[in-house]
């Protein structure tokens, strides 16, 4: 429940400009989801969500991994128990998650920045990556394999 509720967060910051932790209680809590604000604040802070300033000049919450830091424990952890199946055909790569996780597993993969993917899509519990070269795709299926195990 946890991961999919935290999933849901990074889901509506990045829907909603969310300005406050009651916004997102509510926007929680409308989207079936029984949560206090001491969760909420717990989820923040393992989510690494900061402030900044929105194009309405107004602050809102927004994921605060930069890519010149290391990867968040979090996301590792996010991706490790959420990947249930990794499969491929050509140059895509598809992973199965478990129910409302595929958004976090897939912001995992794009912040550890493979190389050779030239993109991923997320839907709610599949990812879709594109690889540059057929070639290229066994050696991205065993990495990620070896990763959740």
């Amino acid at each position: 429940m946890r991961y999919s509720r935290q999933n849901k967060i990074l889901d509506l910051i990045n829907t909603y400009e969310v300005e406050t932790q009651d916004r997102l209680v509510d926007l929680l809590k409308k989207s079936g989801y029984k949560v206090t604000q001491a969760t909420i604040s717990r989820d923040i802070k393992e989510l690494q969500l900061i402030k900044t300033l929105s194009p309405s000049g107004r602050y809102k919450y927004t994921v605060g991994v930069s890519q010149d830091l290391p990867l968040s424990d979090r996301f590792v952890t996010i991706f490790k128990e959420t990947i249930k199946t990794v499969g491929s055909s050509g140059n895509i790569i598809v992973i199965k998650t478990l129910s409302g996780c595929a958004a976090a597993a897939g912001e995992a993969i794009d912040t550890m920045n493979f190389p050779n993917v030239i993109g991923s899509i997320a839907g709610d519990n599949t990812i879709m990556l594109v690889v540059n070269d057929p070639a290229n795709v066994p050696a991205l299926v065993n990495k990620f394999t070896e990763m959740i195990k």
